[in-house]
């Protein structure tokens, strides 16, 4: 599965990210609009939705057109994969994994001193082990298959597609090769081969003083 990733933005670091570009008299109606488009379970109008928001902003303040453009289709996954409304809400922000970070924080607040990297490592471990004594289920944890049977359709899809993908290349590159001495054409798109001017006017076509046979 992570050779074909799936990507969820944090929708509400989008939504910060845009106000923050916005004069404060118009950033709230953006973020409603915005909020509006992330809660539609149907990708599609969401989509046209931020598109149009887009382009509303584009002339005005392209700053905040450029955040709002800027990975817009991997803010909407959750809604491509189907995942239910309850389970949207844990999965369409950073918050859970955030959490478990300030805690892993709070847990090596007091060391001082960072001999090297695995010291780091083992603090960040007993960290998570920490904040794994405060975790618990996520509401709408009951949906959590749905999605995930869609991750894995989409893993099988690109996995297919990449192979034929691959399988295309190298079939098209080998029917175009053309030997470096061939008297044939080559392949439209591809470079003549270099005739030297000794070979050409003794009709050996390609072929090289030194390819030429010593009479």
């Amino acid at each position: 599965m992570f050779d074909h990733p799936v990507f969820q933005r944090c929708q509400l670091h989008k939504i910060r990210n845009v106000e923050a570009k916005l004069p404060k008299t118009l950033a709230a109606t953006v973020a409603k609009k915005m909020r509006a488009a992330y809660h539609d379970p149907d990708p599609l109008p969401a989509g046209a939705t931020l598109e149009a928001l887009v382009r509303s902003l584009d002339k005005n303040h392209p700053g905040a057109a450029g955040s709002l453009r800027e990975g817009l289709a991997e803010t909407l996954t959750i809604g491509r994969l189907g995942v239910a409304p309850i389970l949207a809400r844990t999965l369409r922000s950073t918050n859970a994994i955030e959490s478990m970070i300030e805690i892993c924080r709070d847990h090596s607040s007091n060391v001082k001193r960072w001999r090297d990297g695995q010291m780091a490592l083992r603090w960040c471990a007993a960290g998570m082990g920490e904040a794994a004594k405060q975790l618990r289920r996520v509401n709408g944890h009951l949906h959590l298959p749905a999605p995930r049977t869609a991750l894995d359709n989409h893993t099988s899809v690109t996995a297919t597609e990449y192979k034929q993908g691959a399988s295309s290349l190298t079939i098209t590159k080998t029917a175009t090769q053309v030997p470096r001495n061939s008297r044939h054409p080559p392949a439209p798109g591809l470079p003549r081969p270099p005739v030297s001017p000794r070979a050409y006017e003794q009709g050996k076509g390609t072929r090289s003083p030194q390819q030429r046979p010593v009479l």
